[in-house]
């Protein structure tokens, strides 16, 4: 049966795909046509599910700055934005019942604070995944958001804690020794090279030390794997382990999404509820927008922010699940939870697709809270003073970077949406900006530039380095501009563009080639 599922998974997924739309909108469909046929749930689906998320969560850890934890907008924000968020909700579920009364979804008061808890929280699994996705996992409004879905997870850990009444044995108390148990792992990290035994370690790593340890002394189990990979986040291979980890939870997270749309076949009062939720969703982004407003960021990482965390969250089905189990609140609202989680999944990819667009369109509503700080607008003119400009500053990005400084005279600098590497490259003399490559306000700016002879895309998300060259483009940039691409078909849609290419697979070759002739004459007497 599990076979069937994953066909069905196959044949929704590319249909979304090929309609233009992210292929888990499919497997969320694939979820519900299952289901709708009648046939069997497999009983792995839970597993490999579960598995997904543990990944996820290590991947995210990998990748997360603790201290942006501690900053009064990420623990502040979030108990403000629940409030508001579910002291909103609670008012439409009770305006409902009044005026639209449906018997199988009957609440107590109780109920009715339980579930606008619920709808409070957005996915933290949909969201990474989303900014994966896009490549904007280390910008700032990524980090801005991640940050408040971590904070939200801990609320949920507590919650769940007391609702259960299982709190954290006594041995919870040896987490007190992570600090040492880091140093373990980097050693552990170091010994174990590359290739095979690189994705084992992380495995083992996110499933049996911290997922199944946390679990064992009474602590969520997802949680112990986000710390996991915190505490590995500073170590050089924590890349390249986040990377070799990256297919194994990709084909993993498919499980989750199939498995949101098998909780059961909705009724019409349950469709029409859970449309009403999502229709919603936008007061709810305004209610995020409002919270971010109040710690001044510039306006665009603040519409990328909220808009990309306008979703319901997977808490809330377990959430139901409790309540129902305990006899709180109906059945019928866990298939009522699990529609509407759905339906702001589809509506949240195809929004953040055009997130950019939307925010150019829209800027002008919001225009008052746009606090750009002289940070910012020192930014633009230094930009201004670019010959040279390098966006992404990866290895590739990097070593272009440095090839360029060395052998012209030309004014280069570098762009990179995350700050922790920009601060690294500051560190190594390189004059290197925190930057989007999407933001269409850096874009504009630069057009007013006198001097920018070329930009180089070197950004390792392909999707990424388009976005770039149709902006440009659309500009009508005189600028010569180059890209880095890793397929033939990849040379073809930037060709496409009037964009030079460099094939890094191919030309490599090529470079080794040369390299290796350059010794070999230095070589001969």
């Amino acid at each position: 049966m599990i076979l069937t599922l994953l066909g069905f998974a196959f044949a929704f997924g590319l249909l979304a795909s090929r309609l233009g739309l992210p292929p888990m909108v499919g497997f969320l469909a694939a979820g519900f046509a299952f289901n709708q046929v009648g046939l069997e749930t497999p009983p792995e689906i839970n597993f490999i599910a579960d598995l997904g998320i543990t990944l996820l969560l290590f991947t995210i850890g990998l990748k997360l700055n603790l201290k942006s934890l501690a900053a009064p907008r990420i623990w502040a924000g979030t108990m403000v934005q629940m409030v508001f968020t579910a002291g909103f909700f609670t008012l439409v579920l009770l305006l409902g019942q009044k005026l639209y009364p449906i018997e199988g979804l009957a609440l107590t008061g109780f109920g009715t604070g339980l579930i606008a808890f619920g709808l409070a929280f957005s996915s933290t699994v949909f969201v990474v995944k989303l900014l994966e996705d896009r490549g904007d996992i280390g910008t700032l409004y990524g980090q801005l958001a991640i940050g408040l879905l971590i904070m939200q997870d801990l609320v949920a850990v507590v919650y769940l804690a007391f609702s259960e009444a299982q709190y954290p044995s006594l041995w919870a108390l040896s987490l007190l020794a992570l600090p040492f148990v880091r140093l373990f792992l980097h050693k552990l990290l170091n010994f174990v090279g590359h290739g095979e035994l690189l994705i084992l370690t992380g495995l083992a790593l996110a499933t049996i030390v911290g997922y199944s340890y946390f679990h064992a002394i009474g602590i969520k189990g997802d949680l112990g794997a986000l710390v996991l990979g915190a505490l590995l986040a500073n170590h050089p291979k924590s890349s390249e382990l986040a990377q070799s980890l990256y297919g194994l939870k990709e084909v993993m997270l498919v499980g989750f999404f199939l498995s949101i749309g098998l909780q059961g076949l909705p009724n019409s009062d349950i469709t029409l509820v859970a449309l009403v939720l999502c229709l919603l969703l936008p007061l709810k982004t305004a209610i995020y927008f409002g919270v971010f407003a109040l710690s001044r960021l510039p306006l665009r990482i603040n519409a990328l922010a909220s808009l990309s965390l306008s979703n319901f969250s997977e808490f809330g089905l377990i959430l139901c699940a409790l309540a129902a189990r305990q006899g709180l609140i109906p059945i019928d609202w866990l298939i009522v939870f699990a529609l509407a989680l759905s339906l702001s999944f589809v509506l949240s990819a195809v929004t953040n697709a055009k997130s950019e667009a939307l925010y150019q369109r829209f800027k002008f509503l919001a225009k008052r809270f746009d606090f750009e700080n002289k940070a910012l607008r020192d930014q633009r003119k230094t930009l201004l003073e670019a010959d040279i400009l390098v966006v992404g500053m990866g290895r590739v990005g990097a070593g272009a970077y440095d090839a360029l400084t060395t052998t012209f005279s030309h004014q280069v600098i570098g762009l990179d949406h995350n700050p922790s590497r920009v601060d690294e490259h500051e560190e190594l003399g390189r004059r290197v900006l925190v930057a989007d490559a999407s933001d269409t306000d850096l874009w504009a700016n630069l057009r007013k530039s006198k001097r920018l002879q070329m930009i180089i895309l070197a950004m390792p998300n392909h999707h990424n380095n388009i976005a770039a060259a149709e902006q440009v483009r659309a500009l009508h940039f005189e600028s010569l501009l180059v890209a880095v691409a890793k397929f033939p078909e990849e040379v073809e849609e930037l060709a496409a563009l009037g964009v030079t290419s460099f094939n890094m697979y191919s030309e490599a070759g090529l470079g080794l080639a040369r390299h290796a002739l350059t010794e070999l004459q230095l070589r001969e007497p």
